[in-house]
């Protein structure tokens, strides 16, 4: 009865046990079955969502050289019709005398870093170049030559060289007394921006309208179309070919193949004579990408495999070790717990004594900052109204009395522009007016003018206005933005303390935008990046508070426009207002120039 009981006991032990080994091997089947699933969903979904990201990188990069090529054609593009208007070019046409043309044209590339410049008498021949080994060379035949006399305007030609590439020139023909006297070619240097493309994407190429390539990172395809310069690689072995869908065999299926390389190909088109631009980018950072994550994922299932059979043999031990390390554990969190209880506690307390510390400085900085900005924007009026004063006095003394009344009258408006202006500055703590109406550009820049007069007299400064001629009508407060042209004119006057000759110029101009550009000939600006941040300035302690700027670019936000600045090329500061046109105002581009 005993060994009926014992092998009884066998049996019943046997059954659960055999029962666990295959619940363990069906739990191990649907562990390999979800990581092969999970690793092929996973594949195909992170590969077509990179190979996205990757196409419109490229897209966007596109974007970005077709706006470089076309900043450039546009640059140059004016050059030769300033160069056209050159009197010292067309009296050397006219004498023959070319002594010193030359020159000329060498500072005139070195100002506009285009690739070459070069002038042509009637017959075509060169008499004065940038590259003095082309004097002599006769284009007498060249189409831009050609087309230069014919049209009387500024021609476009792309020209092939025999050395390969191509030129982008631009010509126009030079007139005296109604009659063409020379044609002047100026060249653009579009070259540069195939070195700058090279190591950005596989490959890039700009085609003209008839589908040839003339910008391209690859030298051999120039002058062909993009489907003969990939039929002109070499085409990949069929070893190469099956190795290379073994180990792409996750991706869609490339739209082109350089040097046997699977590549993607984006295209975008060029807004200048039918141009377009094609860039071919690897799938290289695809397939790198993807792998990391697949590596993660495998190694995970290969870790939770790894933790089945472990748990598998040592489950007993590893149940009773690890009822022992939990217990532990739980002690010793509590212990944390209650440590970080007692820590949360001191740190919410402090946090307290901090937010009162916080608010009282916030309510002292806006105060500092509010009487700073009034000490800032009133000093401009009250030394205007010191000016006018004296000058009434003397007037008075010298009997002349109609006269002292007008300069009272301007004292007058001078107290009620400080009232304006303190208005104003509640109006720029409120972070925008509503006092809006249309204004003339023109009319601000001489009332501004005027509110400068004092300084203006004290010192010998050259002032150089170049207006519109028509109106230039844009939505502001015209106070404000009177205000914000008063603080610019005064930055310049300032940055030209230490020079000898000061020279300030003022610029507006009207096309899709209200432009007014402020020059000085002082040393320039230091640091572009903080230029515009509240109390930020370059002026000795006293001389300024640094709220001019901020306060004049975020009147200047208010009116839907910005402000910017940046150094010239030949010295000094630059400050540019570009505001919204009206659309109920005249816009005309013709300029007029006055001192």
């Amino acid at each position: 009865m005993s060994g009926t009981m014992q092998q009884s006991d066998q049996s019943g032990v046997a059954g659960p046990s055999r029962r666990g080994r295959w619940l363990m091997r069906i739990a191990l089947g649907g562990i390999l079955a979800l990581a092969v699933a999970v690793i092929w969903i996973t594949n195909a979904w992170l590969t077509e969502r990179f190979t996205e990201t990757t196409r419109v990188r490229t897209e966007l990069r596109l974007a970005l050289y077709s706006g470089n090529i076309m900043s450039e054609l546009q640059r140059t593009g004016v050059v030769p019709l300033l160069l056209a208007r050159d009197p010292a070019l067309i009296r050397a046409l006219e004498s023959g005398n070319f002594a010193t043309t030359s020159g000329l044209l060498i500072t005139a590339r070195r100002d506009i870093a285009a690739a070459s410049i070069r002038l042509l008498d009637m017959s075509g021949r060169t008499v004065a170049a940038t590259n003095r080994n082309l004097l002599g060379t006769s284009y007498a035949s060249a189409p831009f030559f050609v087309e230069a006399q014919r049209s009387r305007e500024t021609v476009f030609t792309a020209v092939a060289r025999d050395t390969g590439g191509t030129e982008f020139i631009y010509s126009r023909a030079l007139v005296s007394d109604g009659r063409p006297v020379g044609v002047i070619v100026v060249e653009a240097e579009l070259q540069k921006f195939e070195r700058s493309w090279a190591g950005i994407s596989d490959a890039v190429a700009v085609s003209d309208s008839e589908g040839r390539i003339i910008l391209t990172t690859e030298p051999r395809w120039r002058g062909l179309t993009i489907e003969q310069a990939l039929a002109a690689r070499s085409a990949p072995s069929a070893i190469r070919r099956a190795l290379q869908a073994t180990a792409d065999w996750a991706n869609v299926p490339p739209d082109a193949y350089l040097s046997g390389t699977a590549v993607m190909r984006t295209e975008a088109r060029i807004p200048f004579r039918g141009w377009r631009m094609v860039a071919f980018t690897g799938y290289e950072s695809v397939r790198e990408r993807v792998n990391a994550v697949l590596a993660l994922e495998i190694m995970g299932f290969a870790i939770l495999l790894a933790l089945a059979f472990y748990w598998r043999s040592r489950r007993a031990r590893v149940q009773s070790a690890a009822y022992r390390r939990e217990s532990a554990e739980l002690r010793a969190l509590n212990a944390r717990l209650s440590r970080e209880i007692a820590e949360r506690e001191r740190v919410q307390k402090d946090l307290a004594v901090a937010e009162l510390t916080l608010a009282q400085s916030s309510k002292l900085a806006a105060l500092g900052e509010m009487s700073a900005a009034v000490s800032h924007e009133l000093n401009q009026p009250l030394a205007a109204m010191k000016t006018y004063l004296a000058g009434a006095r003397l007037l008075l003394q010298r009997g002349r009395g109609e006269e002292a009344l007008s300069s009272f009258q301007r004292i007058d408006d001078l107290i009620e522009r400080m009232g304006a202006i303190t208005r104003q500055l509640k109006s720029y703590a409120r972070k925008g007016g509503e006092a809006f109406e249309p204004v003339d550009l023109r009319a601000a820049i001489s009332s501004a003018l005027a509110m400068m007069e004092p300084q203006l007299r004290a010192r010998t400064v050259r002032i150089t206005r170049t207006l519109a001629r028509g109106p230039v009508m844009v939505m502001a407060d015209r106070i404000r933005l009177e205000q914000v042209i008063i603080n610019l004119l005064r930055n310049a006057l300032d940055a030209t303390k230490s020079v000898a000759e000061p020279q300030v110029e003022l610029l507006l101009t009207a096309g899709e935008s209200a432009v007014l550009a402020v020059r000085d000939n002082g040393p320039g600006i230091s640091d572009l990046d903080k230029l515009f941040e509240p109390f930020w300035t370059t002026k000795k302690p006293g001389e300024g508070t640094g709220l001019g700027l901020a306060i004049s670019s975020s009147i200047v936000s208010d009116f839907g426009g910005r402000l910017t600045a940046h150094n010239a090329e030949g010295g000094g500061a630059v400050f540019e207002m570009q505001l919204p046109l009206h659309t109920g105002g005249a816009r005309k581009t013709g300029l007029r120039a006055a001192e």
